[in-house]
């Protein structure tokens, strides 16, 4: 287990210094001066050469490139002179030091991802911090209706084989993966809540908090949540049906299943104690997957029904060109993914005992 976990960590520090690496060279390189994205149009050089002294941007790329691992990293290491861009201010770092050599202060601190260009200021992480919470509860949303409706339907295409229930399953389910987020999306705001709003009383767009109707404070809205939780698992519950289906199939047909029945066990039985543990395998791997990939592909969704989420945010940042808002948020994303993949070598584990951690 020790061993495992090791490896696993490895593997995803590598993984993150790769992410790392493109999202750097990516965005530093291809859009342009970032100091005179940060003043707008109204700058004088004065100005544009103080931000680029300020925030490193009058150095070459490859030591760029050593600042911003320095200000990723949770071990770092600071100048004592203020006008270095690595003097470590209070404004920037949260961090508690450990020795100090000569001009050098090392410290430990909390990831820095810097300050958004256009937000006057504000760290990357406050922006991210106020975001992917309402991210997170459209996924887990998205996501819970997919396993649920999935399994369940899953389950009844494989016991009605070959008949219409089945064929009729299949087709929604191959329809469902084909239409794109966007389209459903745009498909639903329009027929939900605007031609059938009197029936269902949703709204085409809407946040997880909206300020209430006499302006003074925020409260939450669960009917916003609605809408963009069923587009955003549309996709994924279609996969599951159609992998708990051959699953299901799959398993039923083994030998333990039939000497189970053999035994006198009901069918219900059978099903529910033997078959459905077995065939979630690779209903796991989908969910863990497409879990992940919500956080990035609930870009368009967020961003049409104006759920305030960190798609949204990451869209705003593109058109923005908010290089420090769309590198911390990429970087987050790839966090997620390395994360989710070892809860799910975890969790098969549990399922299915043959499988080691190693």
């Amino acid at each position: 287990m020790i061993r495992y976990f090791v490896n696993k960590l490895f593997y995803a520090f590598i993984t993150l210094l790769g992410v790392v690496t493109v999202i750097f060279f990516l965005f530093t390189i291809l859009p342009g001066d970032p100091a005179k994205m940060m003043l707008g149009q109204n700058q004088s050089a004065e100005q544009v050469e103080a931000v680029k002294k300020k925030y490193g941007f009058d150095k070459p790329i490859g030591t760029q490139f050593l600042y911003y691992l320095n200000d990723l990293s949770p071990v770092s290491f600071h100048s004592n002179n203020t006008e270095d861009y690595t003097f470590l201010s209070t404004n920037k770092y949260n961090a508690a030091r450990l020795f100090t050599i000569g001009n050098t202060t090392t410290v430990v601190k909390t990831p820095y991802l810097r300050e958004s260009f256009t937000k006057q200021g504000k760290k990357v992480t406050d922006v991210i911090g106020e975001t992917i919470p309402n991210t997170f509860v459209l996924a887990v949303s998205a996501i819970t209706i997919a396993i649920i409706l999935g399994i369940i339907f899953g389950i009844i295409s494989a016991l009605y084989r070959d008949t219409w229930i089945d064929k009729t399953i299949q087709v929604l389910s191959t329809f469902g993966m084909s239409v794109p987020s966007f389209f459903s999306a745009i498909l639903f705001a329009w027929l939900f809540g605007f031609v059938l709003h009197k029936y269902t009383n949703l709204e085409m767009t809407g946040s997880l908090y909206e300020l209430d109707d006499l302006g003074e404070k925020m409260t939450i809205k669960w009917k916003n949540l609605i809408l963009p939780a069923i587009v955003l698992g549309i996709r994924p519950l279609a996969v599951v049906i159609q992998l708990m289906r051959n699953s299901l199939l799959d398993v039923m047909s083994q030998d333990y299943i039939r000497t189970a029945r053999a035994k006198g066990l009901s069918e219900f039985k059978v099903i529910k104690n033997h078959a459905v543990k077995n065939a979630l395998n690779p209903v796991v791997t989908a969910i863990s997957g497409w879990f992940a990939s919500m956080l990035a592909g609930a870009v368009f969704v967020e961003y049409i029904f104006g759920w305030n989420g960190l798609g949204k945010e990451i869209v705003n940042a593109l058109n923005t060109l908010d290089l420090p808002v769309i590198m911390g948020s990429v970087l987050v994303i790839a966090i997620v993914f390395i994360t989710i993949n070892i809860l799910v070598d975890i969790i098969y584990s549990w399922l299915d005992p043959r499988v080691k951690l190693s």
